[in-house]
């Protein structure tokens, strides 16, 4: 009789089935039992291998789990419903999700998660490209699943991150396109025309986001000590079903098959008729009896500094009083109908600015106040750092009043204008280069007769002679 091998070390041998098989002890399992892992190869050397791979991860702490490896869509559903959503802020998760269904489950999701490899993420990111994606979202995507497959990793689900063995594809930074001085006042002027002109004002000559401007309130605004606080910013949140059966639950707006060339149930889509739906599709939520956690909602800035206080211009404050009136009156003549939200901006029947209905207006201004195309985020945050910075403000304090946690980020906010460097270069030359001497201008013609006699000049030409 063989003695009996020492604990934690492995055992190797060819079975009747004609297979080397090798098992290797990796600890206990949560009840106490053995934890022994199998391995089977054609040859010996190739399980002498395999249980040598299994030997050192265990050695160094990093053993897979036990248990069949669920695939990487089963993976993220876990991810972002039991991992991500205790962390995340309300609008990135609703876009963890977004680019999870589109783009990471179509692309690899049906991998199991210790199967998947470089090359697998390698040739979806190509695809994403060639299907015309920017690279910014290939890069979103490349960050959600690694950040996914990090805590898989953490939790020894997988041996590898294989993201981090990817590169994914460069992005050129947006430049900034902010307004200039007069481009902000002939905007300002546009939507003086305006019932929502207030808006406008607070949102391009502070710089606040538009969620911020849309969600500020009468309680956390200080007119005495000219302060606004904004403690919650609006949000449009993607509903979630409330029931047990989401593929069901949208059984009757399921749409399987493409839209025809000449469709005419989107044709006031701007972005063109939707997609097919999936096989398996569970959207649809917002027609769910019981759906939950979407529409416009209030929710809490992203960062603490984002809710710090920002003084208000005194100027702004009589307009703001004037604009509390106008909000009252309409309160008045709502009545019943009206809804008490206690925001600064308001619809006539009290409820919140619709943010999709601000950024129409927002492109409508530009185009009423002859101003090429820009970005939301140009006409207000960026064009209220690059003036505060025209104007001899500091970067920390431009900082302060954005709200920025680093002043890198603030410097990415601001853009230098032409004709302050031209002005900074003149100066920096007249500082190292000497003016330049005035020119001798000779001998000049002159008209007026000369203080020397006639006789003076004969007796000159004489001695000439």
């Amino acid at each position: 009789m063989s003695p009996r091998k020492p604990n934690m070390e492995s055992s190797i041998y060819f079975g009747t089935d004609g297979w080397w098989h090798g098992r290797v002890t990796m600890g206990v399992k949560n009840d106490g039992s053995p934890d022994r892992r199998h391995r089977r190869a054609k040859t010996e050397p190739d399980i002498k291998r395999k249980v040598r791979e299994l030997e050192r991860l265990r050695d160094q702490g990093r053993a897979p789990a036990a248990g069949r490896k669920p695939t990487v869509a089963k993976w993220m559903e876990t991810y972002l419903t039991d991992i991500a959503s205790l962390k995340l802020k309300p609008r990135s998760l609703d876009d963890y999700w977004s680019k999870t269904r589109n783009d990471i489950i179509p692309g690899v999701g049906q991998h199991r998660i210790d199967k998947l490899r470089p090359e697998h993420l390698e040739r979806m990111y190509r695809a994403m490209l060639d299907a015309g994606h920017a690279p910014s979202h290939v890069v979103k995507v490349h960050r959600i699943l690694s950040r996914a497959l990090k805590i898989a990793h953490r939790q020894r689900i997988i041996a590898e991150n294989v993201a981090t063995l990817v590169d994914p594809p460069s992005v050129d930074e947006t430049e900034a396109n902010p307004f200039t001085k007069e481009e902000a006042k002939a905007f300002l002027e546009a939507a003086a025309k305006r019932p929502t002109s207030m808006r406008w004002i607070v949102g391009v000559g502070m710089g606040f986001r538009q969620g911020e401007t849309l969600g500020l309130r009468w309680s956390y605004v200080d007119l005495e000590a000219e302060l606004f606080r904004p403690e919650w910013q609006l949000q449009r949140l993607t509903w979630r079903h409330g029931c047990g059966e989401a593929h069901a639950c949208g059984a009757r707006l399921h749409r399987f098959e493409p839209c025809p060339p000449d469709c005419t149930t989107h044709k006031g889509y701007k972005r063109g008729c939707p997609k097919p739906c999936a096989k398996t599709c569970t959207s649809h939520a917002s027609a769910c009896p019981q759906r939950k956690g979407g529409g416009l909602v209030f929710t809490r800035p992203k960062t603490k500094k984002s809710r710090n206080a920002v003084p208000i211009p005194p100027v702004f404050i009589p307009f703001l009083h004037d604009h509390k009136a106008r909000q009252e009156a309409m309160r008045a003549a709502g009545g019943e109908l009206w809804q008490e939200h206690d925001v600064v901006f308001s619809r006539p029947d009290g409820r919140p600015l619709d943010p999709r209905a601000d950024y129409e207006e927002f492109k409508e201004l530009l185009g009423e106040a002859g101003i090429d195309d820009r970005r939301l985020y140009d006409g207000s945050r960026h064009t209220a750092g690059t003036i505060l910075n025209e104007l001899g403000v500091d970067m920390p304090t431009i900082m302060e009043i954005l709200r920025h946690t680093q002043i890198s980020q603030t410097r990415r906010y601001v853009k230098g204008r032409s004709h302050l460097s031209k002005d900074a270069m003149r100066r920096m030359g007249e500082f190292f280069v000497p003016s330049r001497p005035e020119p001798d201008p000779g001998p000049t013609e002159t008209r007026t007769e000369t203080v020397d006699t006639r006789a003076a000049r004969a007796r000159r030409r004489r001695r000439i002679q």
